[in-house]
């Protein structure tokens, strides 16, 4: 039987970028597949980035980005500039390409989700304040509070997830799980 996991901004570690130019919150990752910063399936994080310059480059990695802080940024991915990217507006990309960084009015923070399209499939999706009710089939339903007051409801048992926490189901089984938002929140759905 499935539970909610709740995962406190307040207990991340903070980890070194691979590039070695700053450091990233990690909130979780899928070690099965190996271990390290090549071996994970996937893996959510937040970033702090305090000045513009390159990413970090995870070769065979898909990338989603999404700036949850500040004026925004906007990526040049393998010479190709993206659109100007402000907070809650994800962007995909290959973790093979040359990604560079100009911040469009100062530090920012972005939330991440790195995963292997060899090892499993990703649906995220930004989701507005309200109540609904999602059922899926996915092996693990993640959610992801960019405010304070998200509940969630599950077989039974309701959570409250803060500003920058993340919860946790696995095995939904396409039984309800509801979400009752004042702010915005992510769900990501990996199987």
């Amino acid at each position: 039987m499935s539970q909610l996991r709740v995962l406190r901004a307040a207990d991340y570690p903070r980890m070194p970028w691979k590039n070695g130019a700053g450091t990233t919150l990690e909130i979780l990752r899928d070690d099965a597949a190996g271990d390290g910063l090549e071996g994970f399936g996937w893996r959510l994080s937040i970033a702090d980035v305090g000045q513009s310059g390159g990413f970090s480059l995870f070769t065979g990695y898909h990338r989603i980005i999404t700036v949850l802080e500040g004026d925004g940024m906007q990526l040049t991915i393998d010479g190709q500039r993206s659109r100007p990217l402000r907070a809650l507006d994800a962007l995909a990309f290959s973790g093979d390409s040359q990604v560079d960084c100009r911040l469009l009015g100062g530090p920012i923070r972005d939330f991440n989700l790195i995963y292997s399209p060899d090892r499993c499939s990703v649906r995220l999706q930004w989701l507005t304040a309200g109540v609904s009710t999602l059922f899926s089939s996915a092996k693990t339903v993640l959610v992801f509070s960019a405010g304070e007051g998200l509940r969630v409801s599950f077989e039974g048992e309701t959570q409250t997830v803060g500003r920058y926490d993340c919860l946790q189901v696995d095995d939904a089984g396409l039984r309800p799980i509801t979400f009752d938002a004042s702010a915005a929140y992510c769900l990501i759905e990996i199987e």
